[in-house]
């Protein structure tokens, strides 16, 4: 049984329908253009918000409730986006695709979250950039959302090692407060990135 799929088949929105701060404050700032993607989207507040900011979007998650509902408030904001049933362990990452990648609160096993930041690494185009917040291993005793096992947890070393080539625009660790839905509530522990490829020499 999925999970998520399970999660997302009630009629709330679990993290709401406003994007996250963190990726709307740095998208905005960053005044991205073109093709993005947003991976672990779940219900599509992200993408929605990339949608109406003028970006094509594809979606990606494993939940079928969730992409579901991400069509709904795409078609109920007036935009348009791509949404496709992805299993991350099957991602096929394309070179040199995407403008802008985004990951929001996606969790996953050590292995898996290799390979996921392999992957984006590869598929980003060269100038284009990599957003993302999520919850570091400091985040458990806040229970303010996200994963109880530390495994599933990001630490700084994901990014700054796996990214070591791009440009940081951006990177964060510490306390933030998010009220997203009724799933993620209150003072959190987060690493933020926000990385530029290295255009082609």
């Amino acid at each position: 049984m999925n999970p998520w799929n399970e999660r997302f088949k009630g009629e709330d929105y679990v993290f709401g329908t406003e994007p996250n701060v963190f990726i709307a404050d740095m998208h905005k700032k960053l005044a991205l253009t073109g093709d993005a993607l947003a991976i672990a989207e779940g219900e599509g507040r992200n993408a929605v918000f990339l949608a109406r900011e003028g970006m094509n979007v594809t979606v990606w998650d494993y939940a079928e409730s969730g992409l579901n509902k991400a069509n709904k408030l795409a078609e109920a904001s007036g935009v348009e986006i791509r949404s496709e049933l992805v299993d991350l362990h099957d991602a096929k990452w394309t070179k040199e695709q995407w403008d802008e990648i985004i990951c929001v609160f996606g969790h996953f096993p050590k292995a898996l979250r290799t390979r996921t930041l392999e992957g984006v690494k590869r598929a980003v185009k060269p100038g284009g950039y990599f957003l993302t917040e999520v919850y570091s291993p400091y985040q458990i005793p806040y229970r303010s959302g996200g994963p109880q096992d530390q495994q599933f947890l990001y630490v700084p070393e994901d990014f700054l090692e796996t990214f070591a080539e791009w440009r940081i625009v951006h990177f964060f660790m510490g306390e933030v407060i998010r009220q997203e839905g009724q799933g993620h509530q209150g003072l959190s522990h987060v690493i933020q990135f926000a990385g530029q490829k290295p255009l082609m020499k």
